[in-house]
């Protein structure tokens, strides 16, 4: 496995713990009737698990699954995920602060940070999607259409 794969699949299961905790405190405060703040920790329960667990987990599993060119290096790629990493992680903290702390600006930013690392991740993961049982010889003379 990648080291960049393993990163983003540890991060996300640490961004399901968090986010399952922020969950399980808003159901004790919603049944208790006592908690009542524990309500605007809605915004960050979404973007921990959603942003966070869900598809920090779908990068990972990704780039470790689609399958290298084989003229590339074995970490082509690895520079590129690390900005996505970095990108996506600070967008579901930017997002998730800005939502509780009712600050817009910062969640429309952490947002854009997440737009911005899905796009990157779909330039690194468009190249190596190719037809099954092609060489790279064998895509090349059939041409962008695969016939």
């Amino acid at each position: 496995m990648p080291r960049a794969s393993m990163w983003l699949i540890r991060l996300s299961l640490l961004y399901l713990a968090a986010g399952a905790a922020i969950g399980a405190l808003m159901l004790v405060g919603k049944a208790g009737g006592r908690l009542g703040w524990t309500l605007a920790l809605r915004p960050a329960h979404q973007d921990l698990l959603i942003a966070g667990w869900m598809l920090q987990l779908v990068f990972g599993v990704a780039f470790w699954i689609l399958p290298r060119l084989p003229e590339r290096s074995r970490s082509e790629g690895t520079p590129r995920l690390v900005v996505v990493a970095v990108l996506l992680n600070a967008g579901v903290l930017a997002a998730a602060w800005g939502g509780v702390a009712a600050e817009p600006a910062l969640a429309a930013g952490g947002r854009a940070a997440q737009l911005a690392a899905a796009l990157l991740f779909a330039t690194i993961a468009w190249r190596r999607i190719r037809r099954y049982g092609l060489g790279a010889e064998a895509a090349r003379l059939s041409g962008p259409g695969g016939h």
